[in-house]
C-alpha cells in the first residue's frame, strides 16, 4: 500500500521536501512484538518534518509484492510503444514503484536483516524498481545510474548481524543497488546486534539519528528546482 501524506500547505517560496519511505519489516504492532526499523523510521521523518515541509510517500512492502516472472521479463524487454495491453498490465505494479521513486527526494528504506539478508519483500521491490532505460541505462562507456542527485538512508536493525560486517549482506547489498541507480549518498542508521543489547542498541541509533538528518537534508528551495 502507498499513502501520500502532506503538511499543511506551505507558504508561496517554501518548497516541499518529497520523502518516499520503504518499510519492509514483517513486525508491526502485534504479539511479535514492535518493530524497530519502523520506530526509527517514525523518527527520522518527525525529524525531517521540523525542519522543511515535507510529503511522505509511504510504500510497506511487506505485505507483498509480485515476484519477476517470464511474463514481467517479456513485458519489459519490449519496447513501451510495442506493448499489448497484457504486458502493461504485468508492468502497472513496477511503473507506479519506479514513478515513486523518481519522484522522491530522499528514500528511507527499513531494512530489518533476516538471516544475513534483506526481506524477501524488499528484494521483490528491488526487482521491481532496477529498470533499464528507466532507472539505469547501458551507454558505451558502461552503466549509467537515471536517479542521480537523490539522498537515502538506509534504517537498519538485526538481531545478531554487525551492521557493516563482512556477514552482512543487507546493507552492502542495498549500498550497490542504489549506486548502480544513481544514488550514492547513503546513510545508514542501524540497531545492531538487538538480542545481545536490547534498548542500548536502538538508544545508540537515536543518538546518530541527528547526524543523519543533518546528512540527508536537502535545501527546499533546490529539491524541486
Amino acid at each position: 500500500m502507498s499513502i501520500a501524506q502532506r503538511l499543511p500547505e506551505s507558504g508561496p517560496t517554501e518548497r516541499v521536501l518529497r520523502v518516499l519511505r520503504v518499510d519492509a519489516s514483517a513486525r508491526g504492532d502485534g504479539p511479535a512484538g514492535p518493530s524497530v526499523t519502523r520506530a526509527l523510521g517514525d523518527s527520522l521523518i518527525a525529524r525531517l518534518q521540523e525542519d522543511a515541509a515535507v510529503e511522505v510517500t509511504a510504500r510497506d512492502v511487506s505485505v507483498g509484492l509480485p515476484v519477476v516472472d517470464e511474463a514481467w521479463v517479456a513485458a519489459n524487454f519490449t519496447d513501451a510503444g510495442q506493448r499489448s495491453a497484457e504486458q502493461r498490465a504485468a508492468l502497472a505494479r513496477s511503473d507506479a514503484l519506479v514513478a515513486e521513486l523518481q519522484a522522491a527526494d530522499i528514500v528511507v528504506i527499513g531494512v530489518p536483516i533476516y538471516n544475513f539478508g534483506i526481506p524477501a519483500s524488499l528484494k521483490a521491490w528491488v526487482d521491481l524498481i532496477a529498470r533499464a532505460r528507466l532507472t539505469f541505462r547501458y551507454t558505451e562507456s558502461g552503466v549509467e545510474g537515471l536517479l542521480r542527485g537523490k539522498r537515502a538512508c538506509l534504517v537498519a536493525a538485526s538481531g545478531g548481524t554487525p551492521i557493516g560486517s563482512e556477514i552482512d549482506f543487507a546493507t552492502g547489498y542495498l549500498r550497490h543497488v542504489l549506486g548502480f541507480l544513481g544514488i550514492t549518498e547513503v546513510e545508514v542508521l542501524g540497531a545492531e546486534r538487538l538480542n545481545a543489547r536490547g534498548e542500548a542498541a536502538v538508544a545508540q541509533a537515536r543518538e546518530r539519528l541527528e547526524a543523519v538528518v543533518r546528512s540527508l537534508r536537502v535545501d527546499a528551495a533546490a529539491a524541486n528546482a
